[in-house]
């Protein structure tokens, strides 16, 4: 008897990358992160991304994922709520910028492993996927359960790999030039330009969502 089907892996991670590697919040943010604070801040950006990550897999698992299937404006709740995060982000991110060009700066690049959970948690599209598409790979597994939790661990430590690969990337810049003021300030300001961004694209599905309805 086959408790779990680990057959299904190869094609599931090549749905996951395809759905990883188009720019969306857990991405933006892990560059906005490197750029913003260098590679340890990256790290525990990353950290963060995957609780959160891990928070919807569970929610999946135990069947909590489909109420808020059913309930499309729950969903739009949350990205608006993650649209105005990203934008405070944009604005204390911008801020730092701002007092670093002007001097040395004392102000906290803040909590990024806090920043990554509600960053991850606040984009629902990671539920929608992990109920649109882990069922599609259930194989020949036995214990459903088990299925699923193992399909949302591979999941979580995909994302975990790929964003943070690309976290830490991003902050090989902020390391080269973070001795220089100037440059510095120019990284800030483009982390915040990147959570601005992301926020506008976030707030126009809704909006369109919102009038197609």
């Amino acid at each position: 008897m086959t408790v779990v089907d680990v057959s299904v892996l190869p094609g599931f991670v090549a749905v996951i990358l395809l759905f990883l590697l188009p720019p969306g919040p857990d991405m933006a943010y892990m560059l906005a992160a490197g750029l913003e604070g260098g590679r340890r801040f990256a790290l525990k950006a990353i950290l963060g991304i995957g609780t959160g990550m891990s928070v919807y897999a569970a929610a999946v698992v135990i069947g909590v994922g489909t109420v808020a299937q059913s309930h499309p404006a729950l969903l739009d709740a949350v990205k608006v709520s993650g649209a105005a995060y990203l934008l405070w982000l944009a604005y204390a991110t911008i801020r730092n910028a701002r007092c670093m060009a002007s001097g040395p700066s004392d102000v906290s690049t803040g909590r990024p492993y806090l920043r990554g959970v509600l960053v991850s948690l606040t984009n629902p599209k990671v539920i929608l996927f992990f109920l649109a598409v882990l069922p599609q790979f259930m194989g020949n597994a036995h214990n459903a359960g088990l299925q699923l939790a193992m399909l949302g661990a591979v999941n979580v430590l995909s994302e975990v790999l790929l964003y943070g690969t690309i976290g830490v990337l991003a902050g090989a810049f902020h390391a080269r030039f973070k001795n220089s003021r100037k440059a510095g300030a120019m990284l800030n300001y483009l982390a915040g330009t990147v959570y601005v961004v992301l926020a506008g694209v976030v707030t126009a599905e809704v909006l369109a969502r919102s009038i197609s309805s």
